[in-house]
């Protein structure tokens, strides 16, 4: 009995010992490049040009990020790129609510065929239309303009898939009772829906934002060298073409891009794990 016990204990431990193992080269597989391109980032110019490839600390300086900071003019980028994510991230919520909830709650014709037609276009990817919307945006005269940047961004088929989850949990009683007290749909939708979905769209604004701030391909397309337009992905590649050689420059600017990325992802790591299970139960 005792033997049995103890080869159950140690077939235990070398499982642990196997996960946490796997863990930890996991960790180090994804930590590796964060690490490769801070260090690459605190590098001085000589250090940089003289040990490329090196993985250990020699020379470290802050000078290059601030340097990054100063020729690249990041902070007008990162200003830019702060108002157009902010401005998508509101327009994708509102459109997001109000799609959902039409259809969830509303009924009309063809409901069905529709919404799954609308979810089909999830299988287009967002290259094959970039000419056309590209074409579209010209003949409105949104080249080098926040229009161009901000409205093809403000619907989301996936923010209406997630939201239209979370509202088809809630009771279609509470629709009916507010409906007997006189309660319209936007007052149901601003005073009852939206606050109950609160995880949810705090998870699809996060997803929004970050999917906004790091867009290249959309703004390559609609600015055309107007720096007062640019945004932070933009003006990193326009960094990287200036001097190719100064490596530790454009790491020092990619490290600036990425810090509200990484500050939003620790501050709201528990509000998106919880957003996006708040819509996995019901379909």
């Amino acid at each position: 009995m005792a033997t049995d016990i103890a080869a159950v204990n140690t077939t235990r431990g070398l499982r642990k010992v196997g996960r946490y193992s796997l863990l930890v080269f996991v960790a180090i597989v994804v930590l590796f490049p964060i690490y490769a391109v801070l260090l690459q980032a605190l590098k001085s110019g000589p250090d940089s040009l003289d040990h490329p490839r090196s993985l250990l600390p020699v020379d470290l300086t802050f000078s290059t990020i601030s340097e990054a900071w100063t020729q690249g003019d990041l902070g007008r980028l990162l200003m830019n790129s702060l108002f157009v994510s902010v401005m998508v991230t509101l327009g994708v919520i509102v459109t997001s609510l109000l799609a959902a909830y039409a259809f969830a709650f509303l009924e009309f014709p063809f409901k069905g065929p529709i919404f799954v037609f609308y979810i089909a276009t999830m299988l287009v990817p967002g290259e094959v239309t970039v000419v056309f919307n590209q074409r579209t945006a010209d003949s409105l005269g949104w080249i080098n303009s926040y229009q161009g940047l901000i409205v093809p961004s403000l619907a989301s088929t996936f923010g209406v898939f997630l939201v239209r989850q979370v509202f088809l949990q809630l009771p279609h009683e509470l629709r009916e009772a507010a409906s007997l007290d006189g309660v319209g749909h936007l007052r149901f939708l601003w005073e009852v829906a939206a606050p109950l979905s609160r995880p949810t769209l705090g998870a699809l604004g996060l997803f929004t934002f970050l999917g906004t701030w790091n867009a290249y391909l959309w703004p390559s397309q609609v600015i055309r060298g107007d720096r007062a337009h640019e945004t932070i992905q933009i003006g990193l590649d326009r960094l990287k073409s200036n001097d190719i050689s100064r490596l530790n420059l454009v790491t020092g600017g990619l490290v600036v891009a990425a810090l509200p990325i990484f500050i939003l992802l620790v501050v709201f790591q528990r509000q998106l794990v919880r957003g996006l299970t708040a819509g996995a139960v019901k379909g």
